[in-house]
């Protein structure tokens, strides 16, 4: 066997024992998207249509929260918000009956967007353990009957939306990233005690939402692969150690990157300003002191900047939150402005600033802002908040299709999923479209849950389940 025929292997069979690994048997959904955040797991018997009275196994009603499904073998675990108290359920994933549900504590309420909710972020489980992240206190560990098992404190935190992004575990570790306007940071815990294994602050960030994933080279130490302000970065699992990291990604990043053989793709989406048509210079700070620091101060408020448009994100760059811009607001300013919105393919792997090196393609049209990319059936998709879907090649960045979904909805806070040669795309609204595995987007059935969806749907054994902002779903073709 020669060097070029046994690199794809290795990097496949990288892939494969990492997903192995991730997936703790052939029944779970762990994590937020299931399998290193791929959104696929295969599996037969998915109903080709759903809504509230078509191929329903069983529903149940939950409070409200934007948390997605995740699963152990019998077990489903989300957060919830019930009037003022923040709560992990336990339900069986055979009946939809809530086993235990736990209340955590809440010190603060801490500023959101109206867009976001108190019980955003996802659970992950290693199949024996349950570890919870609620940005108004901390990170609490339950075993399976809902037993606490400990806690640690974190915060309060200064992101301009809110928390959102899910801890993952990386071996025997919790790892939570926390980007936030100062401040931000990624942490690991020992997932038996609590105890901090490692912590590194992430300047350069801010205003984050990204869940990370794992990425397992053929030889090589297990890497944390985080997207962030501007950079895609690696971090050594198991040390925490900055390895490598890939720039000309946007100042706000809110999806999860996917893998696909030594790829990861990643789309990150701030305003329309980011469009490459629509980029806006500003001056150098000094320039800019120059030609509008009337007071004198060496800092700017609102009131001394001109009224042009590009102006107007005072409020998102003003980090510290003091009324004033001094010379590292307006740099990151600048920075922010200069910023692309876009889906970039980056090759795994290096040492150091790969991103020249590295960056193998990008685009830039009808990017998403929320939903993370899709790779299924070598086929890799994208939905933006207006119901735009693209499919492409994903070693070339070839365009197969791309078009707006028909009675599809707008906005759109869940990340696609598929399975059974199927691919479930769910709106704001509710509306369901079901496309074909292939490429094209042309939905082969529609559905309407008739309420408000931002969680992704998990899918195991045949079953899809599907968090609404008052039920949580069970579907399938039959009950079993």
């Amino acid at each position: 066997m020669n060097n070029k025929s046994f690199l794809p292997f290795a990097i496949l069979l990288s892939i494969l024992t990492l997903n192995t690994s991730c997936q703790n048997n052939a029944e779970t959904w762990t994590m937020f998207r299931g399998m290193n955040g791929s959104g696929v797991f295969e599996t037969e018997g998915l109903p080709a249509e759903i809504g509230p009275e078509t191929n329903v196994i069983w529903q149940v009603d939950l409070p409200n929260g934007y948390s997605s499904p995740v699963m152990t073998k019998d077990y489903i675990i989300l957060t919830a918000q019930e009037d003022q108290d923040l709560f992990t359920f336990c339900l069986s994933r055979e009946s939809g009956e809530v086993i235990w549900k736990a209340q955590a504590p809440r010190p603060r309420q801490e500023k959101l967007d109206n867009r976001n909710n108190a019980a955003s972020p996802s659970v992950v489980t290693d199949g024996k353990k349950v570890f919870v992240f609620f940005a108004d206190f901390g990170i609490l560990a339950y075993d399976l009957d809902g037993q606490k098992l400990w806690q640690v404190p974190l915060g309060p935190f200064n992101n301009v939306y809110g928390m959102g992004a899910s801890p993952i575990l990386a071996d025997d570790l919790v790892v939570l990233v926390c980007d936030q306007n100062v401040g931000s940071f990624i942490i690991a815990l020992n997932k038996e005690t609590g105890e901090i294994a490692w912590k590194k602050d992430r300047p350069e960030a801010t205003s984050g939402h990204s869940t990370p994933i794992l990425y397992q080279p053929a030889n090589g130490d297990l890497e944390i692969l985080v997207p962030g302000s501007f950079f895609l970065t690696s971090y050594v699992a198991a040390t925490g150690e900055k390895l490598w990291w890939v720039g000309g990604l946007s100042f706000e990043m809110k999806s999860t990157p996917v893998i696909w053989q030594d790829m990861v793709f990643i789309n990150g989406y701030a305003t329309p300003m980011n469009q490459p048509e629509n980029i806006v210079e500003l001056p150098d700070f000094e320039t800019a002191i120059k030609d509008f620091d009337k007071n004198n101060n060496r800092k700017l408020s609102q009131s001394e900047l001109p009224r042009e448009p590009e102006y107007g994100w005072f409020s998102f760059v003003d980090l510290h939150a003091d009324g004033e811009l001094d010379e590292a607001d307006w740099n990151y300013f600048k920075a922010a402005l200069a910023s692309l919105n876009g889906m970039l393919a980056i090759k795994l792997g290096g040492k150091g600033d790969m991103t020249m090196e590295s960056t193998i393609w990008t685009y830039h049209r009808s990017i998403p802002q929320l939903p993370s990319p899709l790779i299924y059936k070598d086929i890799l998709y994208m939905i933006n908040d207006g119901g735009n879907v693209t499919s492409f090649h994903p070693e070339s960045g070839e365009i197969i299709e791309k078009g707006r979904l028909p009675d599809g909805g707008t906005h759109f806070y869940a990340s696609p999923v598929a399975s059974d040669g199927k691919i479930f795309i769910i709106s704001r609204r509710g509306k369901v479209s079901i496309l074909e595995a292939g490429g094209s987007i042309k939905p082969i059935a529609n559905g309407d849950l008739g309420e408000l969806c931002f969680a992704t749907p998990a899918i195991s054994d045949g079953r899809m389940f599907v968090r609404t902002v008052s039920q949580l779903y069970c579907f399938g073709e039959e009950k079993r």
